[in-house]
């Protein structure tokens, strides 16, 4: 069955696209909760205007979320925390630390999650954290862990 997305489906796709899936996944999932619509012979006009929207919308985020990028990468983020004398913090510093020092010390909010950490930093020093802010910008956000 031909659907037209109407939001983005993870492993489907964006936004305006025309899609081919299975009877079943259209009826029970796509459409009872609104996903998708449909494709019947003047869709395609529908589609069109869904994907400029989109692409209209994706450009003005990539933007933002360039000048978020370059007011970031100058910041050095400083955390201080309790350690031991070998350095080896007494606790971890999560990507929910981060973002609040971040929305503390450089005035920009950011969710935790577009923070890319594999797992917490226990140690002092300084750590590169990736910050994912759009599907096309990522950088790393420095984060100076010091003794409190």
């Amino acid at each position: 069955m031909k659907v037209v997305l109407r939001s983005d489906v993870p492993n489907l796709g964006k936004r305006g696209d025309i899609c081919d899936v299975a009877d079943g996944y259209a009826r029970n999932f796509l459409l009872p909760k609104g996903r998708a619509i449909a494709a019947s012979s003047g869709i395609a006009q529908q589609a069109a205007t869904m994907r400029r929207a989109r692409e209209t919308k994706d450009a003005h985020d990539r933007q933002l979320a360039e000048g978020v990028a370059r007011s970031l990468v100058q910041h050095v983020i400083r955390l201080p925390m309790r350690a031991g004398p070998e350095g080896k913090l007494f606790g971890s510093v999560t990507t929910t630390n981060i973002a609040e020092a971040i929305a503390e010390q450089a005035g920009i909010e950011i969710d935790r999650h577009r923070l890319q950490l594999d797992e917490p930093i226990k140690a002092l020093g300084t750590h590169q954290v990736p910050l994912r802010l759009h599907s096309e910008v990522e950088f790393p956000v420095t984060v100076e862990v010091v003794r409190a």
